[in-house]
Parts: structure tokens; sequence; C-alpha cells
């Protein structure tokens, strides 16, 4: 069919896995309608982000997929190179455009050019509308032109660029006159995957969010370091496969109360690390801070055996350990905990960061290039607003500061439980042991501490002033 005749569209579905607040589906929809024509939804499997999403995110897509199909939409879903995939569809199904809602990083933007160039070929419309993110990344910039580099006056233009949050009606997938093609199923979930991962779709998105509204965040400001209380949202996956977007939580927050403000603040973080990764795509893999690439970091068999410490949750450090646990249990760790086991690979174990951003990739459900990557760079002390290398946590007084019952770690260790408050947190020292006595079961510590901190600080001085 040549594009002269083509009525219909092509919506490519992404990260955008709902059908409320959908600017660039209401667009399609519309474009659709306005030829005469009828919408084609479309998820294209991607072989090159199926194999770095790790079980548990591709666990998830695919139940986000399923929730989409339960939710009316006749999804159709196609495998295979992306751009020919996309090209060969829309000349299929007669489309004159393909819609879909822009990506920002740096592999979504070079295979959007690839799919452009593909499609222009062929007399055809790629056409991108809105961003996962409440403010694109690139939006916000200093009056010289230039990138924030640092959180807090990027956060006031963020803020200033923010605008309104009105939300588009959710679209009525039973009223759209769809168009129907043959594709593949979803695919059956991959092996190794966490036992505990969260209902998928935007139905229970947006129960999350009315949950947390309505219960934590009044004590949100005071409660979102206590990894204890579980008193986060826990929307980080949603707002990753965008089974919600940042506009309806905004939308939704009361005016005023420091719970509010903190967690405006946290939607903030996420679209400043994405803000980052859009000005400087090389650092998702190298250090954002000149010199501090040339940390020297530990290598060969004994880093290989600490590091499988680390990953299994078998530190002797419980804070640290309950972490870790979760990570492999849940997919999903606290935000306060995720800054203490990066702290501790990096500055205790003198590992490369990236060593810990790829572990944290490979599990997390929420895993975000841009957020994990910058995460870890402002722990390591290499990336933009990153606290001061010197600052480095302590494994023992994290726990007694943040989970000062040990409500936490008696969650993801058990072996300490029968521990009291005093000692959960330094169990080497039950029953009056020294640094190697503790709790049948449980491992004493594999490194000391206070050794690894000065080391810390002796090669930050190596390189300082690079």
């Amino acid at each position: 069919m040549s594009p002269a005749v083509d009525r219909n569209v092509v919506f490519w579905f992404r990260r955008d896995l709902r059908l409320a607040d959908h600017p660039a589906l209401v667009a399609a929809i519309e474009a659709a309608s306005g030829s005469g024509g009828r919408v084609l939804p479309l998820f294209v499997l991607d072989d090159r982000l199926t194999a770095t999403s790790g079980a548990n995110r591709v666990a998830l897509r695919n139940a986000c997929l399923r929730a989409l199909r339960r939710d009316g939409l006749p999804l159709v879903v196609r495998h295979g190179d992306v751009a020919s995939t996309i090209t060969s569809t829309a000349s299929e199904v007669g489309a004159h455009s393909v819609f879909c809602t822009a990506d920002f990083a740096p592999y979504g933007r070079a295979r959007d050019q690839s799919v452009e160039a593909a499609l222009a070929a062929t007399g055809r419309r790629f056409v991108t509308i809105d961003s996962p993110y409440a403010v694109a990344p690139g939006t916000v910039r200093k009056k010289d032109d230039t990138p924030y580099k640092v959180f807090t006056p990027y956060s006031r233009g963020w803020a200033e660029a923010l605008g309104s949050t009105a939300l588009l009606d959710p679209v009525d997938a039973a009223a759209v006159d769809w168009l129907a093609a043959s594709g593949v199923g979803i695919p059956v979930d991959p092996s190794g995957v966490a036992p505990s991962l969260p209902v998928a779709g935007e139905r229970a998105a947006e129960a999350r969010l009315s949950t947390f509204l309505d219960t934590h965040l009044h004590a949100y400001g005071r409660l979102r370091n206590d990894p204890g209380a579980d008193a986060t949202s826990r929307l980080s996956p949603d707002l990753k496969f965008g089974t919600l977007h940042p506009r309806q939580i905004l939308n939704l927050l009361p005016e005023g109360g420091t719970g509010t403000a903190k967690y405006r603040s946290e939607v903030c973080w996420r679209e400043f690390y994405a803000d980052v990764l859009w000005h400087r795509p090389d650092s998702a893999r190298h250090a954002f801070v000149d010199g501090m690439g040339a940390m020297t970091v530990d290598e060969g068999t004994r880093a290989d055996e600490v590091f499988a410490a680390w990953c299994a949750g078998r530190t002797g450090y419980p804070f640290i350990d309950a972490g870790m646990r979760q990570l492999v249990a849940e997919g999903w760790m606290h935000n306060r905990v995720r800054m203490a086991t990066a702290s501790f690979l990096v500055k205790d174990l003198h590992l490369d960061w990236r060593r810990g951003a790829r572990w944290f990739m490979h599990h997390l459900i929420d895993g975000d290039i841009a957020s994990n990557q910058h995460g870890w760079q402002w722990t390591a002390g290499t990336g933009t607003d990153a606290a001061p290398y010197f600052r480095v946590f302590n494994p023992v007084s994290q726990g007694t500061k943040f989970d000062p019952d040990g409500t936490y770690v008696r969650r993801y260790v058990p072996e300490l439980a029968v521990l009291s408050d005093a000692e959960i947190h330094e169990p080497w020292k039950a029953g009056g042991g020294g640094m190697f006595g503790g709790v049948d079961g449980y491992p004493p510590p594999i490194v000391d501490h206070s050794v690894e901190r000065e080391e810390a600080l002796r090669r930050y001085a190596a390189v300082r002033g690079r």
C-alpha cells in the first residue's frame, strides 16, 4: 500500500504502558480519526533491551503488557529488529505515521533515529509526543544555556518549568476503533525471577499511589529514611514502565506540608538525573567528574570473593546484608539502603562503582539507567552533586540511626532475629564475643570498616585535584 492511500496509524508503546493521561496515544487516535483510519497498538520485543534488563524487569514488563490487555487494549506484540519491524508493520497495515512517547536515554535516542530514518525512506512519519517526565530532559538550563550540574539550582528551574499538571482523560479502550494484526504471544517469564514482585499494571499503580497519599505522605518527611517502616511509595517501578506518569503524582499531591515538599523533591531528583544523562550520555559508563576515573580499585581473586559476599548479603554487616537480600528477594531496595550498600562496595571493599551498578541493574524492577548510574556516582563521589568522597558511610551507624530497633534487619536477616536491639547491628559483640564472635550461621565482618575508611581516603587523596 503506498503512502498516498495510507489512512491508519501505528501507536508504539514503550515506557508508557497505560491508558490514562497519555498525550501521545490521544494524538495517535486523533490522527487516525482525522484520516478516516484506525490505530494499531504495538509493542516490539527488543532483544537488546531484554538482554540488559534482568529477569525481574522482564517479568514485570510482561505483566504490564498482560495488564494492558486485561484493560481492553488489543495490543499486538511483535519481535525482531526494531527499525525493520516498525517499518514493515506500518507498511503492512497501511499506516501513514507511527506515534510514540519520546525517549531520552542514549540507546532509545539512537534507536529512534534509526526508526525515523527507516520510516522516512518509505514516505512515513515518525511522531514523538510528550515524555516519561514532568519536565523533559534538556528543558531546564542556566541563563547561559548550559546544563545544571547541581541538583538544588536545577530543582528551582524545574519548578518554574513545570507549569500545569492537568491530566488528560483516560483513553476508553472499548470506544476506540483499533486495528488488528498478527503477532507473537507475550513471552513466558524467564527463570530466576524474584519471589516477591509487585502487582503490575496501571490499576495497581493507581492503587499504590492512593494508598501512599492516604496513609504515608503526611509522615514521609520523617519516615522516608526508615527502611523498617516501609513508608515510601514504591512507585519507582510504575514510573519506570510508565504505568503511572509523574504528572499523575504531582497532580494529586496536596499543597503544603513537609511530606509533599520531600516527595516533590524525589520526583525532581529522578528528572535531574535524566537531564544529566541527556546532556552527558557518557556518564552512564564513565565518571562524570574529571580525574575521579583514575581512582585505584581492587581486582583479582580477593576482590571477586568480597564482591560475591556483598551480592549474597554475607558481608557480616547486618544493615548492608539486609539490603542486598531485599534486592534478591524483591527486585527492589529502600533508597537509604541503596546508598549504604553502594558506599560499602566502593569505600569499604574498594571496588569499581560500575560493578555494583551492573548488579543493581540486573535485579532492580525499577532499574533505570539514569537514576541507577547517577545514584551510584553520587555515592562514589564521581558524579554530579556528589557527596564529598571523604563522606564514608559507616555500615554500623547507618543501621543504628535508620533502623534503631532492628526491624529491617530482622525482616531480611532472620538468623539475627534473636539478638537484642543493642546487639543486632554489631552481632560480633553478642554474648560478649569480639570481632569474630557472634551468631552461628552468620559471618563475621569481611573487612574492618575503620581500616578501610582510611584506605579509601588515602586513595582519594592520590587522585584529588587531577
